[in-house]
């Protein structure tokens, strides 16, 4: 089977987009991971798939799978990406749009033809809708790892985010503690583990480790998650820089109850066919 697909990052995060609207194939696991090897396949972060809703009321089904072939249900990055895709394939004219994804419904606006505005949602704290294993919501949690306790944030943008404040990311020992927070115990379905500093109340500068993938040069729903930590523990105001590896992205959160809005760029890379 030929499959045709269109290479993107939003802020380095990289993706293999995939149009299931025009064209049909079934990805199974061992697809996914051959199209996201960066040695054998195109390589990526994530593969991102575009199908037809189920629900009337919106434009379009948007599945996320890992580079391992694992599904998970929130990719922020890859939710801008998304709407470039779809309106540069002319599947839609829309300027805004409502796709629906395992976690639930997003509203993505296109801003000018590389920006783009993604309602990522409203958090979620309670720790079984992180999920975290505790016997009460707090506001850090202590998770032991080897010989030393961590005091670690856990929100949920649709996908568990675990974030701990360093002083400093370029000397944050992410590769190694990146993997021994994701796979912790206490988080049942893994974590996005993110090393967050903070440079003033309105800037951060930010490294996640990707449950399923590894460091990652940009996380969106991970920029989320450490801002509304932040927020909460008082120490950013309500909009926010989040600078990244690959680039900057613009989180505003309102406070509780409110959806937490993200603001950043897109690129295309190149397209092509693989044979599957």
């Amino acid at each position: 089977m030929i499959l045709h697909f269109t290479k993107m990052h939003g802020a380095g995060n990289d993706f293999v987009v995939i149009d299931l609207v025009s064209q049909r194939a079934r990805l199974r696991s061992r697809d996914i991971r051959k199209l996201a090897d960066r040695h054998f396949g195109v390589g990526c972060d994530q593969v991102l798939v575009v199908e037809p809703p189920e629900n009337p009321d919106v434009d379009f089904r948007y599945r996320i799978y890992n580079a391992d072939g694992s599904e998970v249900s929130q990719c922020g990055n890859g939710a801008r990406c998304f709407a470039r895709f779809v309106r540069e394939r002319r599947l839609t004219s829309k300027r805004v749009l409502r796709v629906e994804t395992s976690a639930g419904e997003l509203e993505l606006r296109m801003i000018d033809k590389q920006q783009v505005e993604v309602a990522m949602g409203v958090p979620h704290l309670a720790p079984a809708e992180v999920p975290i294993e505790a016997d009460s919501q707090q506001a850090l949690y202590p998770l032991v790892i080897d010989d030393q306790t961590l005091d670690v944030g856990a929100v949920s943008m649709g996908n568990p985010h675990a974030i701990l404040r360093v002083d400093d990311v370029d000397t944050a020992p992410v590769a190694t503690l990146g993997p021994r927070i994701e796979a912790h115990s206490s988080f049942p379905e893994r974590a996005n583990a993110g090393f967050m500093q903070v440079v003033a109340d309105n800037h951060i500068r930010l490294r996640v480790f990707e449950r399923g993938v590894g460091e990652t040069l940009a996380c969106g729903s991970g920029a989320c998650a450490a801002v509304v930590h932040g927020i909460r523990q008082g120490w950013l105001s309500d909009t926010v820089t989040v600078e990244l590896p690959g680039g900057k992205l613009s989180i505003r959160w309102p406070g509780d109850g409110e959806q937490v809005l993200m603001t950043g760029p897109t690129a295309v890379v190149y397209e092509g066919s693989i044979k599957i």
